[in-house]
């Protein structure tokens, strides 16, 4: 059945009884838990704890407590719940012992908020010291702790640090001295004062209560409460006045209303209608025994105020000591706050450390505040608390990896230690080079000049001058200018020094193929034919360097894949030509075909006789130079994945291509200079000859050669160049007429003596006896 008899509570906290639909006729002058968990939940934020524990006793204050304390942490998020955990109505043995090794499950969360009753938070605090975990937990008790003495007594160690919360309350002084004055002779009202007393002076009022052996003495009357024991008022003694003047506001304003004039009760409050005076009641508004407002709202809740206090110890005193409120909003004052072994220094209790920065949080389901720290890995910076991003392609992680910054971009330097050896042999080279040219020139006229085809060497010569320049454009900086030089150049010098050997063997090969079939001299031999003939193959090069041009015009670029280590700490970004290694190879294939064929008419010419030797320096050249190439081939692109692959590539090829033409110019000037030089009596003609002399000769050592290489007894070694100046295109006629003439067109020959024919052609005939 329902009763509308209107009641107002002094002390009755549970959230459950704002419920209007149920409670409709409830009333307080205290504060729904919900603003209790509320201003705990403020607490626990402001103390910078993420992950606590709770601990309630079993029925509706102390489970409603920790509900509406769970509610709030998750609707304002940042606090999460390790464990809860519910104390039984009838605890076993053992039970408080267990719920210790319970929470120290989750040994993070050492704060623990504690919806209890003064019996419960004793036990639990002992069970707490005999585990040995006194200074582990941090307890947040409720209103049922508040500032009672009784739940901490003798346990000051084990609860140091406690923060407890009761609804803002200021002492009745007037009730102090009401009570203090209280002896078993005036009290008249109050059927419990008997009891108290006996409890309150650890003594018995009949002296058959007390047992033999018992040193409970007898009470004497004479005790004062205050002076013979410890006395402090009881927290709620305000909120029972409240009450009380809370309904005697609702009833006088309703008799006001009611019975206007009247003195005792009117017909209409005969009997009090209760739906009336609970209007009666909610509208009520006045200052309450310590002056603060008494009101209520439509659930009939009084405002949420609470002082917050902190169980302190201190030099063997304890007591609790006000360090804030809450009125909506927290006030609380963090430097009047004292922990045990830590002093002013906040305590953790925290689920996972924070985060160092360059870590990203990845939380665990279901447990916002635990997380697992992952580190940004790689090219990534944290973008926030949560997330990881990859920099900029051009761009690398701080070194705490919470920004990006620019990749250095690098290049090869002039006293880089890679280019130490390349500058080096391209220095001697050019040196050696305008050497040689120098000598040539000074003895210009002289016949080893001649007989070595001097417009044909000249552009030789002007080809590996090249190659030896070439160095100096790939260790440049990259930009326009340089990176079109370099497109141009480095093929070109190879292809110059290339296609004038190819076009010497050639010549070589022809006359003598020609001579084996017929006395008429091949076509396209004289120095005019050879230079358009070499002049037309190092066209195409020049042609297809245009074309590149066109296709693809020239520039620099910041390679940054080069040497994107895994470690971006060492990441350096290339400046380069946008030469890649396709176009590289394209590049250079025109000069390696050439090199290749020029290689294939000196094995050819390897047959040719002894007295047209420059075959065979030729041929000397080209094998030497292919195993240059075939050594660069791995090392240059075998080294395209290496951090250093700038400097081993450049050098490789600078070196490659100043080494074949070191070796050209060994092998086909050097000897020459040296005879110029230091031997010049091998430089001056002894004796001239007919041409019909001369090719006889010519006949005779290509005939010795076709029979096995026989040599006369004490025969010199003969010299004969394949080139020849203006005339001798005639006289290459005769050479192979000459080839088909009888042996005994030589038996007149003088033994012993160099013969220089008109254009320049020198053999050395035989010494000793004459071949029959």
């Amino acid at each position: 059945m329902h009763v509308e008899i209107p009641q107002i509570s002094y002390a009755s906290t549970a959230p459950d009884l704002s419920d209007s639909s149920r409670y409709d006729f409830f009333s307080r002058v205290v504060p729904s838990d919900t603003h209790q968990a509320q201003a705990m939940v403020d607490i626990v934020r402001a103390l910078r704890w993420n992950y606590v524990s709770t601990l309630a006793s079993e029925g509706s204050y102390g489970e409603s407590g920790v509900e509406a304390f769970v509610h709030k942490s998750r609707e304002d998020g940042g606090v999460c719940i390790a464990q809860s955990v519910k104390i039984p109505r009838e605890p076993k043995t053992g039970e408080f012992d267990k719920i210790i090794r319970r929470l120290l499950e989750t040994s993070n969360a050492r704060a623990i908020i504690i919806f209890a009753n003064e019996d419960d938070i004793r036990r639990v605090l002992e069970a707490a010291r005999r585990a040995n975990q006194t200074g582990h937990f941090f307890w947040m008790g409720s209103d049922s702790w508040g500032s009672k003495i009784a739940p901490v007594l003798h346990l000051e160690e084990v609860a140091e640090g406690a923060v407890t919360i009761l609804p803002k309350r200021v002492s009745v002084r007037g009730f102090d001295r009401y009570f203090s004055s209280r002896t078993l002779d005036n009290n008249r009202r109050n059927i419990w004062f008997a009891e108290f007393w006996e409890d309150n002076f650890h003594c018995k009022l009949s002296r058959h209560a007390l047992k033999k052996g018992s040193h409970v003495k007898k009470c004497t009357n004479r005790e004062r409460i205050g002076q013979d024991s410890a006395y402090e008022q009881e927290g709620k003694v305000q909120f029972v006045i409240d009450a009380v003047y809370a309904m005697g506001h609702a009833l006088h304003a309703m008799h006001r209303d009611l019975c206007p004039g009247r003195v005792g009760l009117c017909p209409r409050m005969d009997p009090v209608d209760g739906t009336q005076l609970l209007k009666y009641i909610r509208k009520v508004n006045f200052s309450g025994i310590v002056g603060n407002p008494v009101t209520f709202n439509e659930n009939g809740d009084a405002p949420g105020r609470y002082d917050i206090y902190q169980y302190q110890l201190r030099n063997g005193s304890a007591e609790y000591k006000v360090i804030g409120s809450w009125t909506d909003h927290l006030h609380l004052r963090i430097e009047r706050m004292h922990w045990p072994g830590s002093g002013q220094q906040l305590p953790r209790s925290i689920c996972s450390l924070p985060c160092q920065p360059g870590e990203r949080k990845k939380t665990v389901k279901g447990m916002p505040c635990c997380w697992h720290c992952e580190p940004c890995t790689g090219y990534q910076y944290q973008v926030d608390r949560y997330t990881c991003k990859t920099c900029p392609y051009d761009m690398r992680p701080t070194e705490n990896r919470t920004g990006c910054r620019p990749i250095p971009i690098i290049k090869l330097e002039w006293d880089s230690p890679w280019a130490v050896l390349p500058l080096f042999l391209a220095v001697v080279g050019i040196a050696a080079t305008l050497f040689v040219v120098v000598t040539f020139m000074r003895y210009n006229d002289t016949p080893i000049v001649k007989a070595s085809g001097r417009e044909l060497s000249y552009v030789l010569l002007a080809g590996i001058f090249l190659c030896y320049a070439t160095t100096f454009l790939m260790i440049a900086e990259p930009d326009l200018g340089t990176c079109s030089l370099r497109r141009i150049f480095l093929g070109l010098g190879m292809s110059i020094s290339y296609a004038a050997l190819l076009t010497k063997t050639n010549r070589i090969y022809r006359i003598f193929e020609q001579g084996k079939r017929s006395v008429s001299a091949p076509r396209f031999i004289s120095p005019a034919s050879q230079l358009a003939i070499t002049f037309s193959l190092i066209s195409l090069q020049l042609l297809g360097i245009c074309v590149w041009f066109v296709v693809d015009p020239s520039h620099s670029v910041v390679d940054f894949q080069d040497q994107r280590t895994l470690d971006p700490h060492f990441a350096r970004g290339v400046l380069k030509c946008d030469i890649s290694d396709l176009s590289l190879i394209c590049l250079l294939g025109y000069s390696m075909l050439l090199m290749v064929t020029c290689t294939v008419y000196a094995i050819k010419t390897r047959g040719v006789p002894e007295t047209f030797n420059e075959a065979k320096p030729i041929g000397f050249t080209m094998y030497t130079t292919c195993i240059v190439w075939l050594a660069f081939i791995p090392i240059f692109f075998g080294t395209s994945q290496s951090a250093d692959k700038l400097y081993i590539q450049t050098t490789t090829l600078t070196v490659s291509v100043s080494l074949s033409a070191s070796v050209s110019l060994g092998m086909l000037y050097m000897p020459k200079v040296y005879i110029i030089l230091f031997h010049p009596e091998q430089n001056v003609p002894k004796r001239k000859r007919s041409l019909k002399a001369v090719v006889a000769a010519a006949a005779m050592s290509n005939k010795f050669t076709q029979k096995g290489n026989f040599r006369p007894n004490g025969e010199a070694k003969s010299e004969l160049c394949e080139n020849l100046e203006a005339p001798g295109h005639s006289e290459s006629h005769h050479l192979l007429a000459a080839q088909h003439k009888p042996k005994s067109s030589v038996a007149h020959l003088p033994r012993g003596r160099p013969i220089f024919g008109p254009a320049g052609l020198q053999v050395h005939t035989p010494v000793g006896r004459g071949h029959s």
